[in-house]
Order: structure tokens, then sequence, then C-alpha cells
């Protein structure tokens, strides 16, 4: 009679045993792996977007603007401050801004600043200058004075 309860207990254990390694792949792949495939994919959404003129930063940590992209060697060439280096685009860690995409904005805000000095007479801006002007070289002498002192 003990034996048979043993047999089923040793039985059950192996159910169980099953169970909790499917629930431990399981929750492995929505922990780990999961997360790594996204990100995998956000960066190479990221480098089929580049382009020149982006702002990137290598795997090194170097800083630098994409001058040139060879897709044929995967390559992108990197202005940094005037020095021009050959990447792997694998070496390309992220992008931290986007090249300018339409030049209407600034256009944009060119005739509304261009309409705001319309409305101000040209000698009164003129005015306006000279007199800033002379109150900074005021303060200055003011300034002077005091360290002579």
């Amino acid at each position: 009679m003990l034996g048979n309860l043993t047999i089923a207990a040793g039985a059950g254990g192996g159910y169980s045993t099953l169970i909790i390694l499917v629930v431990f792949l399981a929750l492995m792949y929505f922990l780990m792996l999961r997360p790594q495939q996204k990100q995998q994919k956000k960066h190479r959404d990221m480098m089929s977007q580049l382009k020149k003129g982006d702002h990137v930063i290598t795997i090194g940590r170097l800083h630098g603007v994409i001058d040139e992209i060879n897709q044929a060697d995967q390559t992108a060439t990197l202005d940094c401050d005037g020095i021009y280096l050959v990447f792997d685009l694998r070496a390309i860690a992220q992008v931290t801004s986007q090249a300018p995409q339409a030049v209407t904005a600034p256009a944009a805000e060119e005739k509304t600043s261009e309409a705001a000095s319309d409305d101000k007479p040209a000698d009164s801006a003129a005015d306006d200058s000279a007199s800033d002007a002379k109150a900074t070289d005021d303060a200055t002498e003011s300034t002077d004075d005091d360290s002579a002192k």
C-alpha cells in the first residue's frame, strides 16, 4: 500500500517539473529575449533612416555629423570637427539629432520678424539702438570710476 502512494507521488512530480520548466522558459522569453528583439528592430529602423547631416554617436562615443553614407560598403563618413572618418554602419550607436527636413519653418519665422520690424519706423529703431549703446557706455564709465577709487 505504501508502494502505491510513492509511485503516484512520483508520477505527479514529473508533470509539475515540466510545467515549471515551461513557465520558466516563457518568462525568460518575455523578460529577456523579446525586449532585446524590440531594441534591435528599433536600431534597424534608426539605421535605415540615416541621412547626410544627422548628428550621431558611435559605439566608441565619438560624436560626429554624417557626411556620406555608402550602402554598398555599409560605411558612413563622419565629420568630426573637420576631420573625416569612415566607420562601419554597425559602429553607429545612436542618432542624437536629425538633419533639418524642410526649410519652410524658417521662412515663415522670417516673415513674422519682418512684419514686426515694419511696425516700427526705421529711424526710431536706430534711435533705440543708439540710446542703448549710450546707456552701456555710461554703465561702463561708472564701473571704471568705482574701481579707481
